[in-house]
């Protein structure tokens, strides 16, 4: 198993957390020189903050508590493609690395929507340019996003 699927498998043990805490599904691990440096699931209910995504909220608390604002040394795991605001966070904290297992056309597929919240959207019209690797374990994220959106609506 590579270093991708360790960490990714981190990031779907956390979506599954965040079901169990009363949240979404949605997990996000970041790492620095192979060592994992924090991680968070979503808290969108539990916080009562609609802005509370994996992501945005692993960067909030990461980068308060060790006052690093630059991670272009790092990576990040997810276990769905960021939406726009987290794609956002990325950029403002220079992300080296994305690496995510489901898709937003996959989620939005589930969920019977149009697809349109692609990071990719977001680098492109951006001075920083993560390197991104997608599809990291996708059918085992995609297993736990459908079982959580068949009984559950998004946001």
């Amino acid at each position: 198993m590579d270093k991708d699927e360790i960490f990714m498998r981190k990031a779907i043990e956390l979506s599954t957390l965040a079901v169990e805490h009363g949240n979404e599904p949605f997990g996000a691990v970041l790492v620095k020189n192979g060592e994992i440096v924090y991680t968070n699931e979503n808290q969108i209910y539990s916080a009562a903050d609609p802005t509370f995504h994996a992501e945005a909220g692993l960067i909030r608390r990461f980068c308060r508590e060790t006052r690093i604002t630059d991670l272009s040394e790092y990576t990040m795991y997810s276990s769905c493609e960021p939406c726009f605001m987290c794609s956002g966070a990325l950029v403002w904290t220079r992300l080296g690395r994305l690496v995510y297992a489901a898709s937003n056309i996959d989620l939005c597929g589930i969920l019977n929507e149009e697809a349109s919240a692609s990071s990719k959207i977001v680098f492109q019209h951006s001075s920083c340019k993560p390197d991104v690797t997608a599809g990291v374990l996708r059918e085992q994220s995609l297993e736990i996003l459908k079982k959580y959106f068949s009984s559950h609506k998004k946001g």
